[in-house]
Order: C-alpha cells, then sequence, then structure tokens
C-alpha cells in the first residue's frame, strides 16, 4: 500500500459551499430543513468515496452516522463534528455577508468557519485523500455529524445510544473544543494545541417573583422587578468556590518545561500550591476565571409592560457553566444560600453535570499529541478544561477516553468571533487540520 499522500486540491472552495447553506439550527422552525437537506447532498457530492466506502446511516433527522470498516477488531474510534450554526445578522459590522463564504487573502470567511464546518471539513477531507490511496484504518472509525449541537444537541444524544445499544465502547472519542493558540495564558506566549480532557456542566436557571401589580405611583417597598434585581446583585462577586481541576495541573506542567525565568517559576509555583492558583487565576478574571469555578452570567431580564405599571411577576434568566466537583442540585442549594430570598423561585429549565476529565497519561492522549507533532510541529500539547458544551458529552458515560480539540489555529480575534462577527480560518489551517486527521487515522493501533 502506498504512504505517498494523495491530498486533493479545492478545500477552501468546498467549505465556501458549506457556509453557503444556511443551517442554523436556532432558526430550524422557522426556515425549515431544506439547507440541512441540501448540506447532507452537497456531501454526497463532495465526498464521493466517503459515500462509496463506508456505511452511512441517519440518525434522526438531523445526524449523520457514517462507518468506516477498519482492519481489526480493536474498540473503535468515534471522530465527531456538527454542521448547525448559530445566527448571524449581516447588519452587525460583519467585512462579507456572513452566509456567502468569502475567500479572501489567504482565509475562508463566514458563519460556521471555525465552529463548526471547518472542523468537519478537514475530518472529511482526511478520510477522503485516505480512500483514495486505499488506506483501510487499523480499527473501525465512526464518523458522527450533528445537525443541533448549538440547540442541545438531540441528534448527538441518539448518535451515542445507538452506538451504545450496539456493544460500541469507543476507544476514543474526539470532537470540537481546544485550538492550537498562541498564547495559552497571559504570561506564556507559546504555540499550544489545547485539548480538552473534561468539560464543565451547563445549567440554565430562571428566577422569578410575583408581586401585585398596579400603578407606579405608589410602589410597595419591594416589587417583583427589584426582588429579582437584588437576586441578581447578590450573585455577584462570583459566590463559587475556587478549585483546581486535575487537567489544570497537567495544563501547567505540560508548559513548564518550555518556559525559562520568571514564567518557569511562577508555572512551577502554580502547580505547586493548586489553593492558590486558584485564586489567582480567579482574580486573572476572564477565561483563566473560568477554568476555575463555575461561572453565573445573568443573560435575559424581564417583567413588566409599561413604564408607569407595577409588573406581576419579573424573571431574569441565568447561564452557570458549572466546575469540576460540583453538580447541578449542589449549584442549586448554593444560589438559595446566596440569593437569601424565600419570594424569589429558583427553577432550572436545563442542567448537564460536568463531565469526567479523561486521563492525560493515556495512549489516545499520546496519539493526538502525535498527530499534533505531524500537523503543528512547533506547538505544545497540552490538556485542558472546556468551559463550552459539546456533543461529545453524551458519550462520557460510557467511552472511558473523550477528547475535544479542533485542529486549527486560532487567535484570539478568531476565538472572539466565534459566535460573533467576522468568523473565519486559514486556508493553511484547513491544510494542517487534514493533515492531523490523516496522522491520527493512519496511526491507530492495532
Amino acid at each position: 500500500m502506498s504512504h505517498s499522500p494523495v491530498v486533493r486540491a479545492g478545500a477552501p472552495e468546498r467549505l465556501a459551499r458549506m457556509i453557503r447553506l444556511e443551517t442554523v439550527s436556532a432558526e430550524l422552525d422557522e426556515r425549515g430543513r431544506g439547507d440541512f437537506d441540501r448540506f447532507r447532498e452537497l456531501l454526497v457530492e463532495l465526498y464521493p468515496l466517503v459515500h462509496e466506502h463506508l456505511a452511512f446511516e441517519r440518525v434522526t433527522d438531523l445526524g449523520l452516522l457514517y462507518h468506516w470498516r477498519g482492519r481489526g477488531d480493536g474498540d473503535p474510534v468515534v471522530l465527531m463534528a456538527h454542521f448547525d450554526v448559530v445566527p448571524a445578522d449581516a447588519s452587525h459590522g460583519w467585512t462579507f455577508p456572513p452566509f456567502e463564504g468569502r475567500i479572501h487573502d489567504g482565509s475562508v470567511w463566514g458563519r460556521g468557519a471555525l465552529d463548526d464546518k471547518g472542523p468537519l471539513l478537514v475530518l472529511l477531507e482526511a478520510a477522503e485523500n485516505l480512500l483514495a490511496e486505499g488506506f483501510a484504518p487499523a480499527r473501525d472509525v465512526y464518523l458522527s455529524f450533528g445537525g443541533n449541537e448549538e440547540s442541545y444537541g438531540g441528534a448527538a444524544i441518539a448518535a451515542a445510544d445507538l452506538l451504545r445499544e450496539q456493544g460500541v465502547i469507543p476507544w476514543l472519542v474526539l470532537d470540537e473544543g481546544g485550538a492550537v493558540v498562541d498564547a495559552p495564558l497571559p504570561f506564556l506566549k507559546v504555540p499550544a494545541a489545547m485539548v480538552g480532557v473534561g468539560e464543565k456542566g451547563v445549567m440554565t436557571v430562571r428566577l422569578s417573583a410575583r408581586g401585585d401589580g398596579g400603578h407606579a405611583s405608589a410602589p410597595p417597598r419591594l416589587t417583583a422587578a427589584a426582588r429579582v434585581a437584588r437576586a441578581v446583585a447578590r450573585l455577584s462577586p462570583n459566590p463559587f468556590p475556587k478549585r483546581m481541576p486535575r487537567s489544570m495541573r497537567s495544563m501547567l506542567r505540560a508548559f513548564a518545561p518550555h518556559t525559562k525565568g520568571g514564567a518557569r517559576l511562577l508555572l512551577r509555583l502554580l502547580t505547586a500550591l493548586p489553593w492558590l492558583t486558584a485564586r489567582v487565576f480567579a482574580r486573572i478574571g476572564g477565561e483563566p476565571a473560568a477554568l476555575v469555578q463555575t461561572t453565573v452570567a445573568p443573560t435575559m431580564l424581564g417583567g413588566g409592560s409599561a413604564a408607569n405599571v407595577l409588573p406581576a411577576e419579573a424573571s431574569a434568566t441565568i447561564n452557570l457553566r458549572v466546575a469540576i466537583g460540583e453538580d447541578v442540585a449542589s449549584v442549586v442549594r448554593r444560589l438559595r444560600q446566596v440569593i437569601r430570598e424565600r419570594q424569589v423561585a429558583i427553577d432550572v429549565l436545563e442542567g448537564d453535570d460536568p463531565s469526567p476529565e479523561s486521563p492525560v497519561d493515556a495512549p489516545q492522549f499520546r496519539a493526538i499529541a502525535d498527530a499534533v507533532r505531524a500537523s503543528y510541529p512547533e506547538a505544545i500539547t497540552a490538556p485542558y478544561l472546556m468551559m463550552a458544551a459539546t456533543d461529545s458529552r453524551h458519550f462520557h458515560r460510557f467511552a472511558p477516553a473523550v477528547y475535544r480539540f479542533a485542529p486549527l489555529a486560532m487567535t484570539a480575534a478568531q476565538r472572539a468571533s466565534i459566535h460573533g462577527v467576522d468568523e473565519r480560518v486559514s486556508i493553511d489551517s484547513l491544510e494542517r487540520g487534514e493533515r492531523f486527521h490523516r496522522a491520527l487515522i493512519r496511526s491507530l493501533p492495532e
């Protein structure tokens, strides 16, 4: 079998065509499923060898599951991505219309370029290129693509359940998550492939209070709106404990050999004193703070019908990302303690506990690190804790090794463009991402 790579040209153009299909899962009811069905048809056109050689199964209306038979009978690998995107409004300052799929200045621009059509593309590119050279993997590979990850991932739940019912216990699950970044910590400027080994839980909670309506000219001492406002105010500063997850200590240890001087001393100190590190990170704020504690973000406020009418009911919606060591029940208990207001109801609208942390000292993690070396030789591979939720969380109930890494380079500005404005991926990054997956699939053990 030839090992000389067969790499097709035209990947940026294929991604541009994917971006032009407005697969916005949050708007599915208004838009209908047309673009989702067209996306599936587009994959058949763009990846003929994948569709010739891999078994295909539709899982719910929005899940696509491909099965690539391997040479051996080792536990299979599940490689994941999603093809739905969040909404994008061209009036919000996009350089190019968000669904135009413009190729400009060495990048492909548009909603989904990074989240998550770019990562889906590089996975299919690698599979198509390996099939073109007659390659068969050492063990079975499943490609699991969801069409509603951005709206709680029903397709991924169904795919995980289906595989579990078939007795499939994946050796490795790999989904979106971390990326190759140029400054993983504020004091550390070194290229790093950040591999999510666990993810925080996610909760949406509604705080609500009722009161007597009426004219605003003679308000009671505490209106429904005031009760809810006071409850929200009591959640700042963050009332949750600060603790260092195991994955963060592993992350700091991974960085230490690649630093010198003050930075190395600081990393050694932070690794040796996890209780201090948790407090330091909490004080830094932003992403470092989110790594060490449950975060509380009031996102929606509601109540009232007119400027001069007391609301009979007021509410606040709170989005929480639940840290390792907490769960949905413990978060609700702490909210009650901190709010200290019996007349404010706390309703959990949705809640997922954090996932367990997958091992760093394991052949699966080493396989990812080896594929990083083949595609981004300048980057250190380091574990970290994911703050966002991914479809892979539905596998951790029965899969021992679940990791989250999209093999694309992302600057701070690009990371900010995910769910924001001017989302774009570099063409160089697409080439390296394809190389990553090709190396990973080629090197799977028997």
